[in-house]
């Protein structure tokens, strides 16, 4: 659990555990400490998280502690935001956004 944001961490090492193999589809931050944009969607996130958690798992990754799966999904901005379905990445947002227009997005996912 990231103390930053309250969403639970991944890393390089349980990516594939937590996130490919995961039964829900997964929405993945990627965020960086520095991230102001990524400082500003983590209450939304929460929200989406608590609010969609029998259909959505919400996690974070940090892009400067996990380098090898940032480059693996050619991430080159943060936040970058990634929906994996039956282990695959299905859509890629980029940037802070309202929660309304998150859940719009992500409506046809879930």
């Amino acid at each position: 659990m990231s103390v930053l944001s309250g969403l639970a961490e991944v890393t390089d090492a349980d990516f594939a555990a937590e996130v490919i193999d995961a039964g829900l589809p997964v929405l993945v931050q990627f965020t960086a400490e520095w991230c102001g944009p990524c400082r500003q969607l983590a209450p939304v996130l929460r929200d989406i998280a608590r609010e969609e958690g029998d259909r959505l798992k919400v996690v974070q990754l940090d892009v400067d502690r996990n380098p090898a799966t940032t480059i693996a999904y050619g991430v080159l901005a943060t936040p970058t935001l990634m929906v994996f379905r039956g282990g695959e990445p299905v859509r890629s947002m980029v940037g802070a956004r309202p929660k309304r227009r998150l859940l719009a997005e992500l409506a046809d996912l879930l």
